[in-house]
């Protein structure tokens, strides 16, 4: 992205967000692609090898299948959306056709929201983020914090006044990112909400916790967002069950068969689905076609190097192409192979939970999870 990324959890070290890419050839030379890490790819392909990728329902639940013994969650359920997005790109290539319209869309439009993962951004940078969103007509924004008070409420501000050009009331979202316990939740949310109204704050405690988020729906009066990082229809009915969230979110990462069977659980209950996006926004075809779609998290304006995606931005939102497939052309010759260049895991990062995530008692600096140089014995 060219840019820090990051969230309250930590900030990526560079500039530089990996993006894997999955292509799935066939026997008559059409390839389907498919965006997001795919590491257990040996274990989980032989479940669609040779098989009609225009059966890609029945391939989800049979790489499901396959995989029953360990568990579909983690890395195995993203090489699973993986796949499954590359199938769904062929299917609608086979049909000629871009993917929004096979899955039934009337409209190519998909309203969206800004969300610049900007933690690591300083108060000018952000201002100029979100300016360029603003620019593209954007009326809504989340920011991403939940460790120092006072220095969220002034980022919000700065997001709301760039956003206020193109509305006088902007949707503001705030996004914890699983970062609080439920008396740390209730009393931020109620401290921003003395300065501001929000529309929703996002995952204010673990993904798990129904009965913690049905209490704090209570004490608060923005919604609760929250299931980004479900991988199942199982993991979201506890939720469901306890009335724990108003608005059900869904990862791109996860595949498109798996948002669409969590936009149809959300709809039965009447509450709207809210896709957390990827690089490219694969899902956003999906999107387009569900009845209770209400808003779709757009990361960035630009694509990553070597995919040329058809999408544009404007009056807000998506504009999904014409192009068939989910509407993604690879450069390959701008491609690592995976594999040539060893994966180095991060030190620390909005992917690493810091070791005193909910059981801070004040705001503390950001060198509080920096990694301590183990001890030396003394010779």
């Amino acid at each position: 992205m060219g840019r820090l990324t990051g969230d309250v959890n930590g900030v990526q070290s560079g500039n530089t967000t990996q993006v894997p890419v999955l292509i799935i050839e066939t026997d008559s030379g059409v390839e389907g692609v498919g965006l997001g890490a795919h590491g257990d790819i040996a274990r989980v392909f032989p479940a669609v090898e040779g098989e009609d990728p225009r059966a890609v329902v029945a391939l989800y639940d049979r790489m499901l299948d396959w995989v029953f013994k360990a568990g579909h969650s983690g890395a195995t359920f993203g090489t699973i959306g993986a796949i499954d997005m590359a199938l769904w790109d062929l299917k609608a290539k086979s049909a000629d056709e871009p993917l929004w319209r096979t899955l039934g869309a009337r409209e190519r439009f998909v309203p969206g929201y800004a969300s610049g993962l900007e933690f690591g951004l300083d108060d000018d940078d952000l201002a100029a983020l979100y300016g360029e969103f603003a620019d593209r007509g954007f009326k809504a924004g989340k920011l991403k914090g939940g460790r120092d008070i006072d220095r969220d409420l002034p980022r919000l501000e700065i997001m709301r006044e760039s956003l206020s050009r193109n509305a006088r009331h902007p949707a503001i979202m705030f996004d914890a990112n699983e970062s609080w316990n439920h008396a740390q939740a209730a009393r931020y949310v109620a401290a921003i909400e003395e300065r501001m109204d929000l529309t929703w704050v996002e995952e204010p405690l673990r993904r798990w916790d129904a009965a913690g988020m049905a209490a704090l729906r209570g004490k608060i009066r923005a919604a609760i967002a929250s299931g980004e990082n479900l991988t199942g229809l199982e993991q979201y009915r506890p939720l469901l069950d306890a009335n724990a969230i108003d608005i059900v979110q869904v990862g791109n990462v996860w595949g498109i068969t798996h948002f669409l069977r969590v936009a149809t659980l959300a709809h039965g209950r009447d509450l709207p689905v809210s896709p957390v996006a990827y690089n490219g926004n694969p899902v956003a075809h999906a999107a387009a076609a569900v009845p209770n779609l209400l808003t779709y998290e757009v990361q960035d304006l630009h694509f990553p190097v070597g995919l040329d995606i058809d999408q544009q931005f404007d009056d807000g939102g998506i504009v999904l192409g014409d192009r068939p497939g989910i509407g993604i052309v690879v450069d390959e010759s701008q491609m690592t192979l995976a594999g040539a260049v060893p994966t180095i895991p991060a030190a620390a990062g909005p992917h690493i939970r810091p070791e005193r995530a909910a059981l801070r008692l004040v705001a503390e600096p950001d060198v509080i999870d920096v990694p301590v140089p183990p001890l030396r014995p003394v010779s």
